[in-house]
């Protein structure tokens, strides 16, 4: 007999919901290494060591050493950090160190480099850059990472998507109460310790480890919250600035989950419209309209009773699981919506197995712009909480979240009510001291920012705001859908982003690709 509910687990749309709410709320620090002359000195151990490189397949690998508490770095207590390097391959062009972040909160920079070796980026970018990238604070092969207490694996009933009964919401915050308990059980103090902050701080010291006077820098999804902290917090280090599936800092964590929430229910219309272009004859639909229908009723039915699957082996498919491989493909479109569609179509005519396989393949997953692969202990889901809830303020009661359902419920369906439940294990969390604020970043030269019209984790609006944020700030605009551009969207973004990484070439108000 096959499983009848996934036991409760961080579900992926938790993952979409706050893959980028760590940026909601970052406020610059001092944009020097330290405070004052006693940080310095106790910071210059760490500002001048030198990483020491060893092979770990075509990439080469260090370790980097950062004090847990920047307020405190001479009490002994560390960070350790992963570093990977893929090296340039004509030294002789070399301009530096170009360091990335993939997303998240929680994906591996290491085990993402490992995965492709750079190969993100274009030929140009790798023939004049070290493509650089690292697990931040609490994340993947850190010393220490974030861990959580693992449930009993006993099965449960499903939630609801949309908790409208007393009853059901009494049980959805107590089981985010319950969920907070186990992380601080498992990790204790270093919950307080894993803010973006903090994590650009650690950037820094990155910086000056593989020794530029100057930071150049892409950031996808989340990496965009890292980014802007950084020249926040040093302005003047900053030498390029590429920020990709950006996110607003000024907004609240209930504006950010409604606007994820309409996000992603654009996407889904995108898929619905543009479904047979891409998916061709497996489009679960003959017409927009059939399609959009179609994922309306599996929902419905799912929340009446699991989707049934041909494999002993895979959970029985509710409807918050329906949610999460629904969203998942809304990532990448051309990777991603041909097996959706197939899998709706097997579901619509009584096989969730198709769906089952997929949320599957999905676990564990972040909001990087691409699923992370590799070999660095995982801890996804733990650490998009820590680094998420600990970076935004949140409402310490029940009563404004489900005071935001029926706005997100009326704007965006159950992608706005799941967006708004899945900030409920927040309400608990350790709190930080960050605000959301506009971008204080005066003394960077320029930053680009690259926002895609139809992207479901990061709308194209936020691009747009954070790009009118920065002193000097452009905007790169990619028709189409899917979470990011670079890498993803062809030549037109590439040789953009391209002569702004090594030369520095400006973008031209109202570039539109």
């Amino acid at each position: 007999m096959n499983r009848a509910a996934r036991p409760r687990r961080h579900p992926l749309a938790l993952s979409l919901a706050l893959a980028a709410l760590a940026a909601t709320s970052l406020v610059g620090c001092g944009a020097t290494g330290g405070s004052g002359a006693d940080d310095a000195k106790a910071l210059k151990p760490f500002y001048g060591q030198k990483l020491k490189w060893t092979a770990c397949g075509d990439l080469r690998c260090a370790r980097l050493t950062v004090p847990r508490d920047y307020g405190h770095p001479d009490d002994g207590k560390t960070f350790v950090l992963p570093v990977a390097k893929a090296a340039t391959a004509d030294p002789d062009e070399r301009v530096g160190s170009l360091v990335y972040n993939p997303g998240g909160p929680g994906a591996s920079g290491v085990s993402d480099l490992k995965a492709d070796g750079g190969e993100a980026f274009s030929e140009a970018v790798r023939a004049r850059f070290d493509i650089v990238s690292f697990d931040p604070r609490g994340v993947g092969g850190s010393q220490p990472a974030v861990r959580c207490a693992q449930d009993t694996g006993e099965e449960s009933e499903p939630e609801p998507i949309t908790p409208a009964t007393a009853k059901d919401r009494a049980r959805a915050f107590a089981s985010a109460r319950a969920e907070t308990a186990g992380c601080v059980r498992a990790s204790g103090g270093v919950l307080r310790q894993v803010g973006t902050a903090d994590a650009a701080r650690d950037l820094d010291v990155l910086r000056a480890a593989l020794g530029e006077s100057k930071l150049t820098y892409l950031g996808w999804s989340y990496g965009t919250s890292l980014g802007t902290s950084y020249a926040e917090q040093f302005p003047r280090r900053v030498r390029a600035l590429v920020l990709d599936g950006a996110i607003d800092p000024s907004l609240t964590w209930r504006e950010r989950a409604l606007s994820q929430g309409i996000g992603f229910r654009r996407a889904v219309d995108d898929y619905a419209e543009q479904c047979a272009d891409i998916a061709g004859d497996s489009c679960p639909g003959a017409s927009p309209a059939e399609t959009s229908d179609l994922i309306e009723e599996l929902y419905e039915e799912a929340a009446r009773e699991p989707l049934p699957v041909d494999d002993e082996d895979l959970y029985d498919v509710d409807a918050r699981t329906l949610l999460d491989v629904v969203t998942a493909a809304m990532y990448t479109p051309e990777d991603e919506w041909r097996d959706l569609s197939e899998a709706l179509t097997a579901a619509a005519e009584g096989d969730g197995t198709k769906l089952a396989e997929l949320a599957e393949a999905d676990e564990p997953s972040t909001g990087s712009h691409r699923k992370a692969r590799g070999t660095a202990p995982e801890n996804d889901d733990e650490a998009i909480l820590a680094v998420s809830c600990l970076d935004t303020p949140h409402p310490h009661t029940a009563g404004p979240y489900w005071d935001a359902l029926a706005a997100a419920e009326k704007s965006a369906g159950v992608y706005g009510t799941s967006s708004v439940v899945d900030e409920l294990t927040c309400a608990t969390w350790p709190t930080g001291t960050q605000r959301p604020h506009r971008v204080d970043a005066e003394g960077t030269r320029s930053v680009l920012v690259v926002g895609t019209t139809g992207d479901p984790a990061t709308p194209y609006e936020e691009a747009e705001s954070l790009a009118k944020q920065f002193p000097g700030g452009m905007l790169l605009t990619y028709e189409g859908v899917g979470h990011t551009a670079y890498g993803r969207a062809g030549s037109c973004v590439t040789d953009a982003v391209d002569a702004y990484l090594i030369d520095r070439k400006p973008v031209r108000p109202e570039t539109t690709c």
